[in-house]
């Protein structure tokens, strides 16, 4: 019995709201989207892509930006390892820089691992280059050993980005992520 309330519940509703969930889906992005030409289609993305790319030179230009790296590979021919870690991230913020990434220490294997974890106020010789497919930022800090660390981001205009981090005393270490607004 109650099987057949709620099937004559569930039809009664159907068959009043079904015309206005149908208009709904109809004036839908993706229903819209069906109805364009190619080169509409075309049109869109490139504004689309337009905006983003605009959206990265603002966030370089501001230097002000978050780097979320999803992979870390020591150079010039290591192992590449993919993060699980949401926390690893650096922070460009008014001249400031906050890190929290791990770090393959060494010139040769086996390579300590360590996590670089601090917040390192001054940074030296900042420089910000656009190139033809993004931007390249550097700057050199010296972080809690005591020797200094060369960061070179390499930015392109769709989000991604590489950030390596070289010392004259290990190899160099390049992450692989993208570039976000500081939240």
């Amino acid at each position: 019995m109650k099987r057949l309330l709620y099937t004559i519940a569930c039809t009664l509703v159907c068959t009043f709201c079904g015309p206005y969930v149908h208009d709904a889906a109809a004036q839908s992005p993706e229903a819209e989207q069906h109805h364009l030409s190619h080169e509409e289609r075309i049109a869109r993305r490139a504004e689309r892509l337009a905006a983003l790319s605009a959206e990265i030179d603002s966030l370089v230009l501001s230097h002000n930006f978050e780097f979320n790296p999803q992979s870390v590979q020591v150079q010039p021919a290591g192992q590449m390892r993919m993060f699980a870690n949401a926390n690893f991230v650096t922070t460009l913020w008014r001249g400031t820089l906050d890190v929290c990434l791990p770090y393959y220490a060494g010139m040769m294997p086996p390579y300590r691992y360590v996590v670089i974890n601090q917040v390192v106020p001054y940074l030296r010789d900042y420089l910000t280059v656009q190139t033809h497919d993004g931007w390249n930022v550097s700057f050199k800090a010296t972080l809690n050993d005591g020797n200094d660390y060369t960061f070179l981001y390499n930015i392109y205009s769709h989000g991604g980005a590489t950030l390596t981090i070289s010392n004259t005393w290990y190899s160099p270490v390049q992450y692989t992520g993208t570039i976000t607004k500081v939240y």
